[in-house]
């Protein structure tokens, strides 16, 4: 029951459409009927400003960080890591896939970084600081936003050639899941990418 009760806040808070909540709390709107139509940071900065993308981006990311966080507090054993990755790909999938959104969501990157901080903090600061550097050379979220997960797994599959520890093997497995996941919502960003209409980070959608 344990177990099961975690699973199920997992893809609760995941499913918690934060974008939607700050829109209609700061300004009364729809950020889905705005700029990308993303629910994400991204889409809010250029909506709403800075303050309500940080909220956002903040409150994406701790829907992927509790319930790794409860998971690995709460559940023993040699099973542990299953359920924690559980847990994880619970979060994101729901956010993806909000059942408060008729199933659909967001893209999955803060989320999936809330996730990444939980079960490992240092390979997640280095993913961060990745995808940060991307977008101030480059000043395209998305392609930062696609480049900076696999990156994160390949630091998780050599960590014990680059750390010195080994991550569990379910961990690879799902931040490689989560890469992909991620690759396959920024379809229409690659689509624009390759058209030259992708907008740059200060533009708008």
């Amino acid at each position: 029951m344990k177990i099961l009760a975690i699973l199920a806040v997992s893809f609760f808070c995941g499913s918690l459409p934060i974008g939607v909540i700050v829109g209609k709390l700061t300004k009364g709107i729809d950020i889905r009927d705005y700029g990308s139509g993303n629910i994400g940071a991204t889409n809010v900065l250029r909506t709403l400003g800075l303050g309500p993308a940080i909220v956002v981006s903040v409150g994406d990311t701790l829907k992927g960080f509790v319930p790794v966080f409860l998971a690995m507090r709460l559940i023993s054993g040699s099973h542990q890591a299953l359920f924690v990755v559980a847990a994880g790909l619970l979060a994101i999938v729901g956010h993806s896939a909000s059942p408060f959104l008729k199933f659909k969501g967001g893209k999955g990157v803060a989320t999936s970084l809330g996730m990444i901080i939980g079960m490992n903090p240092v390979i997640a600061a280095i993913g961060f600081c990745i995808w940060a550097f991307i977008v101030a050379v480059t000043r395209y979220v998305s392609i930062a936003s696609i480049i900076a997960p696999f990156a994160v797994t390949a630091l998780m599959y050599f960590s014990p050639a680059v750390f010195g520890r080994e991550v569990p093997r379910e961990y690879v497995i799902v931040t490689l899941a989560a890469s992909f996941l991620i690759l396959l919502r920024h379809r229409s960003n690659i689509k624009r990418l390759l058209k030259g209409t992708e907008p740059k980070i200060g533009q708008k959608a």
